[in-house]
């Protein structure tokens, strides 16, 4: 049955590194030449270049107010680079790497220069794609100096590509911030149309302006307001004058048409001298002269202030007046009782009434106020009617104004521009005072060889060979190929692991010996030893190990009894089984201590056929009626046991049953059955219960780990011993390095 002990987890030490590197050593050492080579052919083809560099200082940014509109005080606007450094100074770098800018320096150096040493020809996209490739802008972060590196093959054109570049860049970061999209013509053009446009609104304001009698809008109706409300308040005055001097008069009238009072006695009239005619005369004058200056202070009063020299002098003589008219009065009291009675033929006789002449004089005062009133109410219609006309037309006016302020904007905006593109066509558009260059184009410099590329690829070659090597190991590969894999798989001990060996390999050469892990191999001497077939002679050390493992086993299992079994099966064709059984029962019979029988189980008596080099072949019954047939060399005989598959599979285990009594009473100390291979359908697993031991033959790198856990499983459910025997391994590790030790 198989070793209890559970299989041990995988792991990858020191030891499973070395081995995959020798077993896949080619396979690395391939992908380490192909590594050189593109390594070799970078260093060949990647040739040091020469290169130029310059540095450009970017301290603002001179561009056009567009946003703003004609209403802007400016048609430029400087922008620090620290406002937005990092998008401006992204802007300049996509500028320098442009297409349009790479194709104009091409077309300036030509397209067959920037070829010459890479690949030649004039194609114009081919050489504006190299420019761009080797043109490389840099621009630290939060710094304003942008650095130009320009490389190229060729010695003699570097400086040069990187000068236009320069120039061309420094037209084009005009041309990109400050042109208004418009040119020159066109700037004209729409200002000559602007212009006339204005003087075309400015006719009409004036003919309106002219049309409404004014000079300025405003100033008129302010001029219309203060006349009207002037004459309002003149004619209000004379119209409270009037009514005042309208209600004097009436009382003037009844006073005068009243009869002479009892005071008036002829005796007093008598007593009073008669008025001389001259001062009746100088009285009638002062009157009129005092109603003259009343008047005239009246009308001086409505034009000018109390303060005016006009109305001083005006007040001043009425006052002069007045006073005259009193002193005569005070003179001749009869002037202020009686009204003057003029006679035509007796002048000298006249009386002056002061109540009528009073009446005359406030009835020329009404009349006077009511001419004035009549005139200032003519007045005040005529400023309505022109203040009512001017209202009208205020809004033409005002609709003229608008628009010719917005024209003139235009105007402005557009000259400004036009000024502008006439200032950048005198300077250049190459002129700038906002981008200076630090460091110009450099000297053309050789490249140091750049080994980084070369030895990436060399390392790349290299890795790619390790992975493929690891991942080949490790996931793709699934057989079994050294002993330390099989006590990770399968809790069987491993017998004895047998190298693959060349053709007329020396049994005892270094190779062979280090294979064998375990037991000495016994010398091979004698007239009597069995003399094995050809190309098997090198594998008769290991047959000898396995023997004494095979001895070793059933003694630490105290397995004394006589004939012991022994199956040798495998789980591939051509894994060696039937070379391994006849190796154990060859060595097994030169120990002299014992008979041996061989028992060739296979379709084909290929076991059997190694000793009986082409004889009849005798089968088990035969051998147990007349064992002499099967004898093949001193204690060694030799069956086979059907060569009849079918019938050999569907009767074997009853023979089994049968003739396993008869075989534990003969005389042999081991029976060695080579069995066919575990399936599922074989007879091995169910011939394994009547067996001993079981050794399972696994061909290294052939035999997948699924296949032999399978019949590992199959076994075990025979409660058989089962041990492994790995053959066909190879040594990859050098034994220097590492030796691999098998237990049991």
């Amino acid at each position: 049955m198989l070793n209890q002990s559970a299989p041990q987890p995988p792991s990858l030490g020191l030891g499973d590194i070395y081995y995959i590197l020798f077993r896949h050593k080619w396979k690395i050492a391939a992908c380490f030449a192909a590594g050189i080579a593109v390594a070799a052919a970078m260093l060949r083809f990647d040739a040091p270049q020469y290169f130029s560099e310059a540095k450009l200082l970017v301290r603002y940014i001179i561009a056009e107010n567009k946003m703003t509109g004609p209403n802007a005080n400016s048609a430029t606007a400087k922008i620090l680079t620290d406002e937005r450094g990092a998008s401006i100074m992204a802007t300049e770098r996509e500028i320098l790497s442009s297409v349009d800018l790479a194709e104009e320096v091409t077309k300036a150096i030509g397209p067959e220069k920037i070829l010459a040493n890479a690949g030649g020809g004039k194609d114009l996209p081919k050489a504006v794609k190299l420019l761009r490739e080797s043109l490389s802008v840099n621009v630290p972060g939060g710094s304003s100096v942008i650095f130009i590196t320009f490389r190229h093959p060729d010695f003699e054109i570097v400086q040069p590509v990187l000068r236009e570049v320069l120039d061309r860049y420094l037209k084009l970061h005009v041309a990109t911030h400050r042109t208004s999209g418009m040119l020159t013509e066109s700037l004209t053009q729409e200002a000559d149309t602007l212009r006339g446009r204005l003087a075309q609104t400015e006719q009409e304001l004036r003919r309106e302006t002219n049309k409404a009698g004014v000079i300025s809008l405003e100033s008129a109706k302010e001029s219309y307001a203060a006349q009207i409300a002037a004459i309002r308040r003149e004619i209000g005055g004379y119209e409270a004058e009037l009514a005042g001097r309208i209600a004097v008069l009436e009382q003037l009238k009844k006073r005068v048409l009243a009869p002479a009072t009892t005071a008036n006695t002829p005796s007093e009239t008598a007593t009073e001298p008669e008025l001389p005619v001259a001062v009746i005369d100088q009285y009638r004058t002062i009157a009129l002269k005092i109603n003259r200056l009343q008047n005239l202070e009246q009308e001086l009063a409505v034009q000018f202030t109390t303060e005016n020299e006009r109305v001083k002098t005006a007040r001043a003589q009425l006052n002069e007046a007045e006073a005259a008219l009193k002193g005569l009065r005070e003179q001749y009291p009869r002037l202020s009782r009686s009204a003057a009675v003029i006679s035509s033929n007796n002048p000298s006789r006249s009386e002056i009434d002061p109540s009528a002449e009073e009446a005359s004089a406030t009835s020329i005062q009404i009349i006077s106020y009511q001419a004035k009133i009549k005139e200032l109410s003519s007045q005040y219609e005529r400023l309505r009617a022109e203040a009512s006309k001017l209202d009208q037309m205020e809004g033409t006016i005002l609709e003229l104004r608008r628009k010719k302020e917005l024209e003139e904007a235009n105007y402005r905006y557009y000259a400004a521009n036009l000024e502008q593109a006439r200032i950048n066509e005198t300077l250049g558009n190459g002129k700038v005072s906002n981008i200076s260059q630090i460091q110009a184009a450099s000297p053309a410099f050789r490249e140091q060889i750049n080994f980084k590329k070369p030895g990436m690829a060399l390392l790349g070659g290299l890795a790619v060979g390790l992975v493929w090597a690891f991942l080949i190991e490790l996931y793709f590969d699934r057989s079994v190929r050294r002993p330390g894999e099989l006590s990770q798989l399968v809790r069987a001990p491993l017998f004895l692991s047998i190298p693959k060996l060349k053709a007329g390999a020396n049994p005892t050469s270094r190779g062979a010996q280090l294979a064998l892990t375990g037991g000495t191999a016994a010398a091979i001497t004698g007239a009597d030893a069995l003399e094995p077939p050809s190309g098997a002679a090198a594998l008769l050390p290991f047959h000898e190990t396995l023997r004494d493992r095979l001895i070793s086993f059933f003694e630490s299992k105290n397995l004394t009894h006589k004939p012991k079994l022994v199956a040798v099966t495998g789980v591939l064709d051509a894994a060696g089984v039937t070379t391994t059984a006849a190796g154990l029962a060859r060595s097994l019979s030169e120990t002299g201590e014992g008979n041996v029988l061989l028992v060739d189980m296979t379709v084909g008596a290929g076991a059997a056929q190694q000793f009986m080099r082409g004889k009849a072949v005798c089968g088990l019954d035969e051998m147990l009626e007349a064992r002499s047939q099967a004898h093949v060399h001193q204690n060694l005989y030799v069956v086979a046991e059907s060569n009849n598959s079918e019938k050999l599979t569907r009767n074997l285990p009853k023979r089994f049953a049968r003739l396993i009594p008869q075989l534990k009473a003969s005389d042999f100390d081991y029976i060695i059955f080579d069995m066919p291979k575990v399936t599922q359908l074989s007879i091995t697993p169910r011939l394994a219960s009547f067996m001993d031991m079981v050794l399972l033959v696994v061909e290294s790198e052939k035999t997948d780990r699924t296949l032999v856990q399978g019949a590992c499983d199959l076994l075990d459910e025979s409660k058989v011993n089962v041990g492994i025997v790995l053959n066909k391994t190879r040594q990859y590790v050098p034994s220097r390095m590492q030796q691999e030790l098998m237990s049991t």
